[in-house]
């Protein structure tokens, strides 16, 4: 190899380690997929073998979760503290199962990808763990069910695609809020033609976690604070997109096609800093950083013309919302701030529709899911059942050789507002091209299955209270 060869690639594999501050680079056109995973059915799984990494707050409660559905069966656990991992084994071993294998330091989930046969890796990890985590996984032949986002750079969203269609292995991101009640019901409407063409929507992350973000415990080492460092942009948009991009129908007939971002400045998070060193020198290596501002707007246009408003807010005092809202040319929906629904049918001009006609709706347009398992998942629990409600939906396709609600594409596509807003914010609110990871097949794919045909035979295992009393589950 000639030395001008070898310092090119020298120079490629430098740009590639910095794709998170260079957001464009990995925007250049793919070529068609090497197999679309859109619709696609894995190989059925009687068993499915399932492995954890991150046993922090996600994590201890999705292997919660996970002790009550049949099929599944733990085979390991690992994170980077070694008493989390006993913990979480004692704990599996107490509700009667075998004792995982455990695995820890900064490269036991390396050694478990080795050592052990899984069927489904599931990552609750730090985000800048996700990628690199996501594509070993699927590589060591187990499909993947990843926190969100799945990646933080456009680069690495299309690694993270071009891995799952090499592989044929499902690459899931655990957009638990497309499992919300509400949610899923404006879906079966959407689907169902009540809104007309939706021509808008909105979503959001709104969340106070200002003390969360400087809480010596709740996050690793401060890894969420040092995110809002890193990115000036919007850092959490799945939550918003996720549930309004599956009522689009985007990346199964319509596509998102550019984005701009505009954000205010910091308000609380550098003052936080410093008056909390002035009394404590842990935070001391945070003053006088540079904070990503309080709230980030992005909007994005589909190529079908419509729009979708997107915001992210983790530190102003204001009431959580995800807004989720859903304008058609025949009806409108919202959850927040407050819950309605209004129809242009029923001629109830600028107001929502009253209760009792509500719940004529739900009654009608609940999806199968929801009816069948909706009241054992708040049970179970996991953000008042969504998150159990996901959990059980992913075994029981993966059990049934069934697609999944929300495949590699979607996990990139939502995935890929982090680096573009950061892009657009960092260009005075230029209007950046989104990527469409499909590569065109989104033309011809369909819409998620809202059924339950070929499965809905994954049964649950009774939930015992403290107290010795059993729920119905």
């Amino acid at each position: 190899m000639s030395s001008d060869r070898r310092d090119f690639i020298k120079k490629v594999s430098l740009l590639s380690s910095v794709a998170i501050t260079l957001p464009s680079i990995g925007m250049e056109v793919h070529a068609a997929p090497r197999f679309n995973m859109s619709g696609y059915r894995a190989p059925k799984l009687d068993k499915v073998r399932v492995a954890f990494v991150g046993l922090g707050n996600r994590g201890t409660g999705a292997v919660d979760r996970y002790t009550y559905i049949e099929g599944v069966e733990i085979v390991a656990l690992c994170d980077r503290h070694e008493d989390r991992v006993t913990k979480h084994q004692n704990f599996v071993t107490e509700k009667g199962f075998t004792k995982p294998q455990g695995f820890s330091g900064d490269n036991g989930w390396q050694t478990m990808l080795k050592e052990v046969e899984i069927d489904l890796l599931y990552i609750c990890t730090p985000w800048d763990l996700h990628t690199v985590m996501a594509i070993d996984g699927m590589k060591s032949g187990a499909h993947v069910a990843c926190e969100v986002p799945i990646a933080l750079s456009v680069k690495d969203c299309w690694e993270v695609v071009k891995v799952s269609e090499s592989t044929k292995k499902h690459c899931m991101m655990l957009e638990n809020c497309c499992y919300d009640f509400f949610e899923m019901l404006t879906l079966k409407m959407s689907r169902e033609g009540l809104f007309g063409d939706i021509i808008h929507a909105e979503g959001a992350y709104i969340h106070d976690l200002l003390d969360l973000n400087f809480s010596k415990t709740y996050y690793d080492d401060f890894w969420r604070l040092k995110e809002n460092i890193r990115f000036n942009g919007n850092l959490y948009p799945t939550h918003g997109i996720g549930p309004v991009a599956q009522c689009m129908n985007i990346n199964r007939g319509d596509v998102m096609t550019s984005l701009v971002a505009m954000q205010t400045n910091d308000f609380h998070m550098a003052d936080t800093a410093r008056e909390l060193a002035a009394k404590d020198a842990t935070f001391q290596q945070f003053v006088g950083k540079k904070f990503r501002g309080n709230m980030n707007t992005t909007l994005i246009r589909t190529e079908k013309g419509k729009t979708i408003m997107i915001q992210h807010d983790v530190t102003s005092p204001r009431p959580y919302s995800r807004i989720h809202l859903l304008s058609g040319t025949k009806g409108f929906a919202e959850k927040y701030p407050t819950q309605g629904i209004s129809l242009k049918s029923h001629k109830n001009g600028h107001s929502f529709l009253p209760e009792e006609k509500v719940e004529e709706l739900r009654e009608k347009y609940t999806p199968e899911l929801v009816k069948f398992i909706g009241e054992q998942a708040k049970k179970v629990g996991g953000h008042g059942g969504m998150d159990f409600m996901m959990d059980w939906r992913l075994i029981d396709c993966l059990r049934n050789g069934l697609p999944l609600d929300q495949d590699v594409y979607d996990a990139a596509a939502w995935s890929a507002i982090v680096p573009l807003s950061v892009e657009s914010v960092g260009k005075n609110c230029k209007t950046v091209t989104f990527p469409d990871f499909t590569k065109g097949a989104w033309r011809s794919n369909t819409p998620v299955d809202l059924t339950l045909n070929g499965g809905g035979n994954t049964k649950i295992r009774p939930k015992v209270e403290k107290d010795g009393k059993q729920l119905d589950v």
